[in-house]
């Protein structure tokens, strides 16, 4: 593909092929994703790539302790909750997705089915841990760096035909994903990317979130 087509034509991949994503593939996607740039050269990332069995308890607990009430426990600050323009576009791609899911509005059922999905990695044959080290969590640039790395990943598995949607629902209980996928101590969990071919059949892959436009994000100084 070239470029633009990648950046142009990923979307979140909510529903996925019952296809597993061989090992060399995957290393060929990370190894595109890793060669995105951090501060100094520092390379903060880990990537724990589960399958199979592990992620299948990893879901299994991490929905049970939800269902159950246990108090989310992410190892970053969460939002507490967006306002104005932050909840507008929240609440806009949650309608299209529930248009195209076919969730009514008063569907409490089909909503909690929705909910947990995230839950379960949207059921997606990969996910991906993503951590930092430890010793940089007070400071903010780590985090940034891994973003990039993260946006690299999404990328690079579209360019090979992966779809992806990143997701803090899955690791919403931290200690279930650190048992499971054996987290050493000095890494800090950040957030799950699901990953697999995509099911073109699923109604909310049809989904393409609005983007404002360079006019909207940008100013120019000096020109």
């Amino acid at each position: 593909m070239l470029y633009e087509e990648v950046i142009n034509g990923r979307r979140s991949t909510r529903g996925f092929k019952d296809k597993p994503v061989s090992i060399e593939v995957l290393k060929e996607v990370l190894a595109l994703a890793t060669r995105a740039p951090s501060s100094m050269n520092t390379q903060p990332w880990h990537f724990h790539i589960v399958t199979g069995d592990v992620l299948d308890n990893i879901r299994k607990e991490n929905t049970e302790r939800n269902v159950e009430g246990v108090p989310p426990s992410r190892e970053i600050r969460s939002p507490l909750g967006y306002e104005g323009v932050h909840r507008e576009r929240q609440i806009e791609i949650a309608v299209q997705l529930f248009q195209e899911m076919g969730i009514e509005r008063h569907d409490a059922d089909a909503r909690q089915d929705w909910v947990l999905r995230g839950f379960r990695q949207f059921d997606a044959p990969v996910a991906v841990i993503v951590t930092f080290d430890a010793n940089l969590k007070d400071d903010d640039i780590s985090k940034f760096d891994c973003g990039a790395a993260v946006n690299g990943l999404v990328n690079a598995g579209w360019s090979k035909g992966l779809g992806a949607v990143i997701n803090s629902q899955g690791i919403m209980q931290s200690p279930v994903v650190r048992k499971y996928a054996n987290i050493p101590d000095d890494q800090i969990i950040m957030i799950c990317v699901a990953m697999g071919y995509p099911d073109e059949d699923f109604p909310a892959n049809k989904v393409v979130s609005r983007r404002r436009s360079v006019d909207e994000v940008a100013t120019f100084h000096g020109f």
